[in-house]
């Protein structure tokens, strides 16, 4: 994972691009999903795919079809080289080594070109890289624009990550940075309220105003956000629990908070 810190300029940071290697690295992508994405979006940055070829199933003849129309390399290999390769064995029977493709653009700049009020997901303390894959796929379902989490206190983009995101971790800008709280008060600075969410609220995330520019502050289960993340934010709401457990896994929470933002917004 790489990222530029906060300079004396103040400067929101730049993008991640998720698996600490220099950009010249290839790095490795799994199962349909997410090399699919990467076969559709950008097939030149694809060194190799390869493949089981005792799957003979439809889905597999069809991502080969398109491997091969798109003209990158087809590589045969057994279930236990591709588990090597992808470090799971939840492979499906596909990996592909690809080059990291170039980041340009910086938070500043990715806020300099959203057209209409801006929607960030911010982690606080996910370091699960199942959890992270899911609030991945769960901002690029919302239509979040960003994703934002702290270097020191967080995951970065690996395989299991975007595999979990099933091509979102290509989609999705996720920016890990140096200093979190920095980060949230120059958010406020643009105008973006920063909402947390938090049990023992009274107010709920159905009473919030989504509809304006917004940065949603999840914290991992069970710890929930760190104390002077916390104080950063411009306001605290909580998630309904009827039932008998006391929170919901941190993809599911952001599934909600999320895609209320887009209720309203919608509506």
């Amino acid at each position: 994972m790489w990222s530029e810190p906060l300079a004396a300029s103040r400067k929101l940071p730049r993008r991640a691009s998720g698996d600490n290697l220099p950009m010249s690295s290839p790095k490795v992508l799994f199962g349909f999903h997410a090399v699919g994405v990467r076969l559709k979006t950008a097939p030149r940055s694809i060194i190799e795919i390869y493949f089981e070829p005792t799957r003979r199933d439809a889905r597999m003849r069809q991502f080969i079809e398109k491997a091969q129309e798109a003209g990158v390399r087809l590589i045969e290999a057994d279930g236990m080289r591709l588990a090597k390769l992808a470090g799971s064995h939840g492979h499906q029977g596909v990996a592909a080594r690809v080059e990291p493709l170039a980041q340009t653009h910086s938070l500043d700049d990715l806020l300099d070109t959203i057209e209409g009020p801006p929607l960030l997901l911010v982690l606080d303390g996910v370091t699960d890289p199942h959890n992270l894959g899911a609030c991945l796929r769960v901002a690029d379902g919302a239509g979040a624009h960003a994703v934002i989490a702290p270097k020191d206190h967080a995951v970065g983009i690996n395989a299991t990550v975007a595999k979990v995101a099933s091509g979102a971790s290509e989609t999705v800008p996720y920016f890990m940075v140096t200093n979190l709280a920095r980060t949230l008060n120059e958010l406020k600075e643009r105008s973006i309220w920063c909402i947390g969410t938090s049990d023992g609220t009274t107010k709920t995330i159905y009473q919030a105003d989504l509809k304006a520019p917004v940065a949603l502050v999840m914290g991992a289960e069970g710890e929930g956000m760190r104390q002077l993340t916390r104080k950063t934010c411009d306001e605290l709401v909580g998630i309904p629990m009827r039932g008998a457990v006391e929170s919901l896994n941190v993809s599911v929470a952001s599934g909600v908070c999320l895609y209320e933002a887009l209720r309203q917004r919608d509506g």
